[in-house]
């Protein structure tokens, strides 16, 4: 943890104290999140909802106290040191967001997310979207409400963009999505038109989920996954939990299809891995904490895709699941690299598309949810939307809502948040093709299973940093150049147009 110097009279270290406290509240908050989605048996939303709502006023309470504004204004005049300014830049960008919110919107807000998330589960399993529809038109009132107070001068949609994702413009992200259209549509409709077959049914089978938990289990202490600090359950949407000393994640499994379990486990050990790269020492301060939503989706990424779907990967890993599922004996390297590379021309689920199709998933939750918030679109509306723009943009149509618009999680709690997966598929394409020139053959670190060099280079280049720089200069630090969808396109051009023969 950066140390006050004895000139700011303690200022700094008041606020620093006073800080870590507000991260606890929050951390605590988390691991009731955890309990909801993981362990609690249904019948507790009714009092899970009013805990997390206490937390979450709490906090804001703590944050807003106007001792922590006398503080943020006593330090503006002190000489601060590098990661003493950055903390005090995080935290007064917090205060101000939050200073003007009144407490009984942030407990409303808080409440009803928690009940939301219960009635989205409900919803999806039995696939009636008018059991959600009311907490989802509430949640965006909710949404928009608090938006104005944070910022009534910005489109609320924006504010809301700004808040897992502060430092990256909406305007870029909305030129790195046109850029994204652009290279990607030709390139899956020349894998529709005139790709070469693959060995896409190469993994075909039913599987028992205890036999697809243990080969989850053998893939993350491949990579390293650190027990001690951490742990695999599962969730109806996979996700990762908690701080640098307890990174749990999540996963599901399907009887039919053992890949998308296991890409999701390694997806989530990405998130673990950051979570777990950020200081000790920093923890209940900003230093100690993640950068963004972007910045963590490009660790997830980095290792579900630049890692665990390539070929290297697959001569590493194959053995294994050859073990745990004897009757694929006979199934080659280049047949199971195929088959968990394969882009779906049909896929309807988010979360198991191929690299090319997701971001069409992510462009088509952006604008709905863009429509939804700026009161264009009744929330009466999202299904026929949905179904009209997957139609569009994948020449496929949901027959239920549970595989339509109700396959996330994502609009029971927050808006303006799809953006950042493709944000980090970006910049996971920038940050591996810069450990390719920075390191000595990282494909035969992968394919000797030698992990350790590529997690320790994302760490200095990453994950130490915590929120010591703003997204932008984090990645040209990482890097040496600003946020370009350059190195993706090339990335997916080239490795699509050799599995495809094209």
């Amino acid at each position: 943890m950066a140390t006050a110097d004895p000139e700011t009279d303690g200022a700094y270290a008041e606020l620093l104290d006073r800080v870590e406290r507000i991260e606890n509240v929050g951390n605590a908050a988390g691991v009731l999140y955890w309990d909801q989605q993981v362990k609690m048996p249904d019948g507790g939303t009714p009092a899970r909802s009013k805990q997390l709502s206490a937390l979450q006023t709490v906090r804001h309470d703590l944050l807003t106290d106007d001792a922590v504004g006398d503080l943020l204004a006593d330090l503006e005049s002190q000489d601060l040191d590098d990661e003493q300014a950055a903390v005090v830049r995080e935290i007064r960008r917090q205060y101000e967001r939050e200073v003007e919110v009144p407490g009984d919107l942030v407990e409303e807000l808080s409440e009803t997310i928690s009940e939301a998330q219960q009635a989205w589960r409900e919803a999806k399993e039995e696939d009636e979207f008018e059991t959600f529809e009311p907490y989802l038109d509430r949640l965006r009132e909710l949404h928009v409400e608090r938006a104005e107070y944070v910022d009534a001068e910005k489109d609320p949609y924006e504010v809301m963009f700004e808040e897992g994702e502060p430092y990256l413009p909406l305007s870029t992200v909305e030129r790195i999505f046109d850029e994204l259209r652009e290279g990607l549509v030709p390139l899956i409709e020349d894998v529709q038109e005139n790709g070469a077959d693959i060995a896409d049914d190469a993994f075909a089978g039913e599987f028992d989920p205890e036999d697809q938990e243990a080969l989850c289990r053998d893939a993350l202490d491949l990579l390293g996954y650190d027990w001690d600090r951490g742990r695999l359950d599962t969730a109806p949407h996979p996700f990762m939990s908690g701080t640098q000393f307890d990174a749990r994640i999540t996963t599901r499994f399907h009887e039919t299809d053992f890949v998308d379990p296991l890409t999701a486990t390694v997806h989530e050990f990405g998130h673990a891995t950051y979570q777990l790269g950020l200081r000790d020492d920093a923890y209940g301060t900003p230093l100690g904490d993640s950068r963004s939503s972007g910045i963590h989706e490009s660790q997830s990424r980095f290792w579900e895709n630049h890692v665990g779907r390539t070929k290297a990967f697959w001569e590493r890993f194959l053995p294994t699941v050859k073990e745990r599922f004897p009757e694929f004996e006979d199934v080659t390297v280049d047949e199971a690299y195929e088959a968990v590379n394969q882009v779906f021309t049909d896929n309807l689920i988010r979360v198991e598309a191929d690299e090319l199709t997701y971001h069409m998933h992510i462009i088509l939750r952006s604008e709905i949810e863009q429509e939804f918030v700026g009161g264009d679109l009744d929330v009466s509306e999202i299904p026929g939307r949905w179904n009209e723009l997957m139609d569009e943009y994948l020449g496929v149509v949901p027959e239920t809502d549970a595989e339509g618009c109700l396959q996330d999680i994502h609009w029971s709690s927050r808006f303006a948040g799809f953006q950042n997966y493709t944000v980090g598929s970006v910049f996971a394409a920038q940050l591996w093709a810069t450990i390719e020139e920075e390191l000595d053959d990282p494909e035969a670190m992968i394919r000797e299973g030698n992990f350790g060099p590529i997690r320790e280079w994302l760490t200095e280049n990453v994950h130490r940093h915590g929120q010591r720089y703003t997204t932008d200069e984090l990645i040209e630090r990482a890097t040496g150049e600003p946020l370009t969808a350059e190195y993706f396109l090339d990335y997916v051009t080239e490795k699509y147009e050799t599995i495809y023969d094209l």
